[in-house]
């Protein structure tokens, strides 16, 4: 997928279309294979709800707030000039994207590296690699989505952030036996992004 992001390129459309195929193709034929049902990470847990919205509307502060302290500091006019130039999202569209981005992307994310690279390789591997495993690739699958974005400092740091994120939402998942609770923290995460790229786009 990040050959994908990174190198091919492909209009936004088609892109999504190969993820859905990548990141539940992959968990279902493991699934099939070893007999193994995949989405059993997916059971409800009332218990996480109160906690994850408390840190999904932390999280979304932190983001957006960072935005306005940072926004001269770092250049972010090389987001949109990308993603108009190599993601084929503009102005008109974005919206439609952002909630694509904020519900339907974060799951496929959270099956991938929470369901799968995490919960389900935890349990053939040691605790502590699959924490690390699934933190830091997920935070690497995320610089080529952001290829042409930022300079190498500005990289570093959300790179950490990214994989902070991804040590926090395996927490959530493995402390509260289900994947929402840490797809929620995510969209509200996405929630913020997504307001940025509004803000920076024009549209607010």
């Amino acid at each position: 997928m990040a050959i994908v992001d990174a190198i091919v390129q492909p209009p936004y459309l088609y892109k999504s279309i190969i993820k859905v195929f990548l990141f539940l193709g992959g968990p279902l034929l493991y699934g099939l294979y070893h007999k193994d049902n995949i989405f059993s990470v997916l059971k409800f847990q009332k218990k996480g709800l109160f906690i994850s919205f408390s840190l999904g509307l932390a999280v979304f502060t932190v983001i957006l707030g960072g935005y306005f302290l940072l926004r001269n500091v770092f250049e972010f006019s090389n987001i949109i000039d990308s993603l108009t130039k190599n993601g084929d999202i503009t102005k008109d569209n974005f919206i439609y994207v952002s909630i694509y981005i904020s519900f339907g992307n974060s799951f496929l994310e959270e099956i991938f590296f929470r369901g799968f690279t995490f919960l389900k390789l935890k349990k053939v591997t040691s605790r502590k690699f699959a924490y690390l495993f699934s933190a830091i690739f997920f935070a690497l699958y995320h610089v080529a989505i952001m290829v042409g974005w930022f300079s190498w400092f500005e990289y570093a740091v959300i790179v950490s952030g990214l994989f902070i994120g991804g040590i926090i939402f395996n927490y959530l998942c493995e402390k509260l036996e289900c994947l929402y609770p840490a797809w929620f923290v995510h969209m509200f995460a996405n929630f913020a992004i997504n307001i940025i790229g509004m803000i920076l786009f024009g549209i607010i």
